[in-house]
């Protein structure tokens, strides 16, 4: 059986404040249908989530420990973590996917909270999630979205722990570039090499990793990696989300092939100098908002389609809040934020580079080891 990523009295800590802020809120109960919340308040940890086929249910009353509604398969995993109450459904079923268990156990709250706004999502079908308001018609649903993002943002310190750990093996990994790229190598295998590499280094599992590369800049961040070798004077980037007990490392790093252009070390400059002018004012009291002015500012343009500058990270690779010239979310101490500037080049090339950091009530803490103003160059 799998052993528990934390002490039981960390969940009873995420706990107490849930139900401090339920208790302000007037929320009888939250309810969740996604994993991070599950794991966030239980423990429960799996792979299984990936299958669409099966619900999973959770409810914090605003007494008591949480209540897992869970399919049959999961009960075994469950019962190791430090909750006591599992209530279990077949699954999947031809009429009933847990709902009528779901029915009872929620019809003793008359105001119940679940997350409704912005980055949330139902994981349940749709249908059953109407059947289940009917059902339950005389209760009323709330957005508890702020609630749990304001619990979320700030880590403990067994959290930020984990995260450490992780940033650590991604530092180690970029640090070993020189011998895991080279000219000529196929973008598909400097990827494979790479992820390789994050195992080795003691990560669980590389879940994302995305990245370009192409002379003098890349024209996007998000595509798959193609059969294209590496050429002289290409630009590198890899950015990837490797995982250590389930939560993330995000950030990334370029790479010259050959040689750099004046362009590039210009431009690969001026991102950390932006990081620097980030940082440099990163403080409980300030906002979302102020760091992203920050690296605007330094890099002196608009940031084009990618529309933010850094998130929040943690259980998921992105997380609230959003460095967005909108998001006025007020930085606290043990927020963790990956800062993520971007300069627009020549043809419509771009250049991104990305750090990981905790907010402190001094200077934040460098998750990541923070890159060097001069690009990397991978000679031969």
């Amino acid at each position: 059986m799998a052993e528990p990523d934390f002490p039981e009295s960390e969940y009873e800590r995420r706990l107490d404040r849930a139900q401090q802020a339920m208790r302000k809120e007037g929320l009888d109960a939250l309810f969740f249908t996604t994993e991070p919340e599950m794991r966030y308040f239980t423990g429960f940890r799996t792979l299984f989530w990936q299958s669409p086929t099966r619900p999973w249910f959770l409810i914090v009353p605003q007494d008591g420990k949480p209540i897992a509604i869970i399919p049959e398969i999961g009960a075994p995993l469950m019962a190791s973590t430090w909750i006591d109450d599992i209530r279990t459904f077949s699954a999947p079923h031809p009429v009933d996917e847990g709902i009528s268990v779901l029915v009872s156990s929620l019809k003793t709250y008359q105001r119940i909270g679940m997350p409704m706004g912005r980055e949330s999502s139902l994981r349940m079908p749709m249908q059953d999630f109407e059947k289940l308001k009917s059902k339950l018609a005389e209760k009323s649903f709330a957005d508890a979205s702020p609630l749990m993002m304001q619990l979320r943002m700030v880590k403990s310190d067994k959290e930020i722990d984990l995260l450490r750990r992780i940033c650590k093996i991604g530092s180690a990994a970029f640090a070993n570039a020189a011998n895991l790229f080279h000219e000529g190598q196929p973008l598909k295998e400097a990827f494979r090499k790479f992820k390789i590499e994050l195992l080795q280094q003691g990560a669980d599992d590389v879940p994302y990793l995305v990245g370009g590369a192409g002379p003098g800049g890349y024209y996007d961040v998000i595509s798959p990696p193609t059969d294209r070798p590496l050429a002289d004077g290409d630009v590198l980037m890899l950015d990837t989300g490797a995982t250590k007990d389930g939560y993330f490392c995000d950030f990334d790093r370029n790479f010259a092939i050959g040689h750099a252009t004046d362009d590039v070390r210009t431009a690969h400059e001026k991102l950390v100098q932006a990081v620097a002018a980030a940082t440099a004012i990163a403080r409980p009291g300030k906002t979302c908002a102020d760091l992203f002015k920050a690296m605007t500012d330094v890099l002196a343009q608009d940031p084009g389609n990618v529309g933010r500058l850094g998130h929040g990270l943690g259980m998921q690779l992105t997380e609230t809040p959003s460095i967005t010239a909108f998001d006025n979310t007020e930085l606290r101490e043990d927020m963790v934020l990956t800062l993520e500037p971007g300069i627009g080049l020549r043809d419509g090339k771009m250049m991104v580079h990305e750090e990981n950091i905790v907010i402190r009530a001094g200077a934040p803490e460098f998750l990541s080891t923070p890159a060097s103003a001069e690009i990397p160059v991978i000679a031969d």
